[in-house]
């Protein structure tokens, strides 16, 4: 295994799924503050869940996101 391939390839991916998601929530919220399903300052519970099937890899992550 080549470790500088590995970490950047796993930097890489980590970067693509956060500005990914990001761009996700964004357009969400705008979606729902538009639509009047949020009033701006509520804190939305988040989950994430990492998968790598190959290697048995199952790792959810939990957060949270505040409009205010």
């Amino acid at each position: 295994m080549d470790q500088e391939t590995f970490n950047l390839s796993i930097r890489k991916f980590l970067k693509m799924v956060g500005v990914n998601s990001q761009r996700e929530i964004e357009h969400a919220v705008e979606k729902a503050l538009a639509e009047k399903k949020l009033s701006g300052n509520e804190s939305l519970p988040a989950q994430v869940t990492l998968e790598i099937p190959s290697l048995g890899l199952r790792v959810p992550f939990h957060g949270e996101i505040k409009l205010k």
